[in-house]
């Protein structure tokens, strides 16, 4: 499939809906498995597993396009996205053949990070992962998991012996317990829910093969993929906006000329194409980084949903500013953008803890 004819599935299934999808807080289950049939939820899946074999940069132009079409179903690109990298990344030959073609095939996965007592310290989570003969235990409670209302599969997190692992739990195994969030801010289809998991056994082999690393080794992987893939959804964000604000503003009169002429309008129009602008550069840079493997990946990631993030958040306030009582409608694309944009700035990494790695690196660096 090549990039255009992406484009055309995901415009012709979403299809104008996405205001629809946003206000009932629900994405039709056969919209997303269509999608997850072609590979398109985690486009970088190699081909021998089922997957497209895109770059990170070609898949992060599908991510902003998804994005600005329906945030929500970007978010559930994102966890796709994790969930199969987390798989590629930690799991032995025979774990990454089977797991990775389900989710090129239909199935859909979710990715259990945070916790009541662990959100941006996630060296703090409780949730365990323990050895029983042939079978692994989980014990935990993981909250916001996004796409979890729609999985087939949640790749858990937690302590495992001295260290740490990821498990992949089928959300039909007895003692998980799934609760919707009921209405969340932004991004309010994409299926976030609280996982309960109460002395839950799945086969042994259901624990990525890396079981027992430590925590920092798991997670930066599996997030710096999420945050890209966040980043490009924020360059979407802002590109919606700019549609629906540069519309309005050069077709809507006042005074007696376009509001695209007034100087304080205009001024806002600038900032959006400069947040763009800057949000699309940034990604780029960070998508390269990821192809080529090379040492900067990581705070590139970060750099990249820090810029892209506040600059959506900025952008989308700007939008319904110029938009007015006419952006102001719940299920309005700028008024969806205003929601999504400020979560984004939270998700993956909140904008202070990106602020506080981006010092990091200025130190590492520049001192």
């Amino acid at each position: 499939m090549d990039d255009q004819d992406a484009r055309t599935l995901v415009a012709e299934l979403v299809a104008g809906q996405a205001g629809a999808w946003d206000v009932a807080g629900e994405l039709p289950l056969d919209v997303v498995r269509g999608l997850a049939k072609t590979g398109l939820l985690c486009p970088d899946v190699p081909a021998e597993y089922g997957g497209l074999g895109w770059t990170s940069l070609r898949s992060g132009e599908l991510t902003a396009f998804v994005g600005s079409q329906c945030s929500s179903l970007r978010s559930l690109m994102t966890s796709q996205g994790i969930a199969a990298w987390t798989i590629r990344r930690f799991g032995d030959q025979a774990q990454r053949t089977e797991h990775l073609r389900r989710l090129t095939s239909g199935e859909l996965a979710a990715v259990a990070f945070s916790e009541p007592g662990a959100g941006s310290d996630l060296s703090a989570m409780e949730t365990t992962i323990s050895q029983d003969g042939g079978d692994a235990v989980v014990s935990g409670h993981k909250v916001w998991v996004t796409g979890a209302a729609y999985a087939d599969t949640v790749v858990v997190f937690g302590r495992h012996g001295t260290g740490f692992a990821a498990v992949l739990v089928p959300v039909t195994a007895a003692g998980v317990e799934i609760t919707r969030v009921p209405d969340p801010l932004g991004c309010r289809a994409a299926g976030h829910a609280d996982v309960r998991l109460s002395g839950v056994r799945v086969p042994a082999d259901r624990v990525l093969s890396a079981a027992g690393l430590p925590l920092e080794w798991l997670i930066t992987s599996a997030l710096t993929h999420g945050r890209l893939s966040v980043a490009w959804g924020c360059v979407g964000i802002l590109r919606a906006c700019l549609t629906e604000t540069t519309r309005h503003a050069t077709t809507r009169h006042q005074s007696g000329r376009p509001l695209a002429q007034h100087q304080l309008v205009a001024r806002h129009l600038a900032e959006l194409l400069a947040a763009e602008q800057s949000a699309t550069r940034v990604c780029q840079h960070a998508s390269r980084c990821w192809d080529e493997g090379s040492p900067e990946q990581v705070p590139a990631a970060v750099l990249a949903k820090h810029v892209a993030a506040t600059g959506a958040a900025r952008g989308s306030a700007a939008a319904v500013q110029v938009l007015a009582s006419a952006g102001a409608q719940d299920g309005h694309p700028v008024a969806r953008a205003y929601r999504d944009a400020k979560l984004m700035e939270i998700i993956e990494g909140s904008s202070e803890i990106s602020q506080l790695l981006l010092a990091e690196q200025a130190v590492a660096v520049w001192s």
